[in-house]
């Protein structure tokens, strides 16, 4: 009973399936073969963009730190919500990769920036020269660490007055299915139609082994991408390994039904929580995560029965006996038996 992360389970008999179909035979590499291709190709269909540039890379750290690099130099600035991944879990590799990039972070519930905060925040850093630097990028995360997931009109709302700033428009698209089923939109819609410049799709928690996409939009940035994705070690030789999850994943909508059944499990499980006495579900669940505060008793019988999942935040004092805030998140192979394990055990 594993609610732990979604990067905990395992992948898809589809996916491997594919993997083992691209293991025959000799290709060209480094993303020169007909398997890289057709997966390029698919992503621009998928999203309407035919002259989309699409690159390859084995984590999102590595996707969100090399496309971010695209939009902000050394001494920009790059706006993003305070509990964004690449403020706190990259260990400063958008940073690196940038050459030195301030990432500014800004408040809001759920893990959402409003067009309130995120214009505050640009007069707070209207300041721009020599001495400030400047404001660069604006990374939003779809579907965000709280579980919330932007709507296409509020990507278009804060990519406008990015766009009226002189930022380009990132998304960090880790969960970017599980947004994507939730919402039930066109992956156009969400993304380029909104004014996002450039996409890190994750594949990695949603059924594949170890690939993410980075979909750039205008696809005059798509050289330069190759040269810093090379240079930070990012391009693998045996490319089709990569490619063949990706068209094994969105073959068939594949990837749309894993990020489904992954949101109705988490759906299922706070419901079933929320009935459970003292505990309350302290987010509004639109996709695949679970957030809750529950009885500190609850916390040891649950984690005595085996269930895993985060204390959030992570600081929590895991001695005494005030109620525990929790994250649980399901995956594509989070099974009903699983949710309904748990909450027996829990009551």
């Amino acid at each position: 009973m594993n609610f732990a992360s979604d990067n905990a389970g395992g992948v898809h008999p589809r996916i491997m399936a594919a993997l083992a179909a691209a293991n025959e035979g000799h290709v060209p590499s480094y993303g020169a073969d007909r398997i890289t291709h057709a997966a390029q190709d698919r992503v621009r269909e998928l999203f309407d963009a035919p002259e989309a540039a699409v690159h390859f890379l084995t984590s999102g750290t590595a996707a969100n730190a090399l496309a971010l690099s695209l939009l902000a130099p050394g001494w920009g600035k790059v706006f993003c919500h305070e509990t964004a991944h690449i403020q706190t879990s990259e260990t400063g590799a958008p940073e690196f990769f940038t050459g030195g990039a301030k990432l500014v972070g800004i408040p809001g519930i759920g893990g959402k920036i409003t067009p309130e905060a995120l214009a505050e925040t640009l007069v707070v850093h209207g300041r721009e020269g020599v001495h400030a630097g400047v404001n660069a990028a604006l990374s939003l995360t779809n579907a965000t660490e709280w579980g919330t997931a932007y709507s296409p009109d509020e990507v278009a709302a804060l990519a406008s007055i990015a766009r009226e700033a002189g930022l380009g428009v990132h998304m960090d698209g880790a969960r970017f299915a599980n947004a994507l089923a939730g919402l039930d939109v066109a992956p156009a819609d969400l993304t380029w139609r909104a004014g996002v410049d450039m996409l890190s799709l994750g594949a990695t928690k949603n059924g594949c082994m170890a690939v993410e996409a980075v979909v750039i939009f205008d696809p005059a940035k798509s050289e330069e991408f190759g040269f810093r994705r090379k240079r930070g070690g990012g391009l693998v030789s045996k490319h089709r390994f990569l490619s063949a999850q990706v068209l094994g994943w969105l073959e068939g909508d594949l990837w749309l039904q894993l990020a489904r059944h992954a949101n109705a499990m988490a759906h299922e499980l706070a419901l079933g929580l929320s009935r459970l006495p003292g505990v309350r579900i302290d987010q509004r669940v639109e996709t695949n995560s679970v957030f809750a505060t529950i009885p500190r008793d609850l916390h040891r019988r649950a984690c005595a029965s085996g269930i895993c999942y985060h204390l959030w935040p992570h600081t929590q004092d895991e001695t005494g006996e005030d109620p525990v805030s929790i994250r649980l998140v399901c995956g594509w192979d989070t099974r009903l038996e699983d949710v309904e394990g748990a909450l027996r055990a829990l009551s």
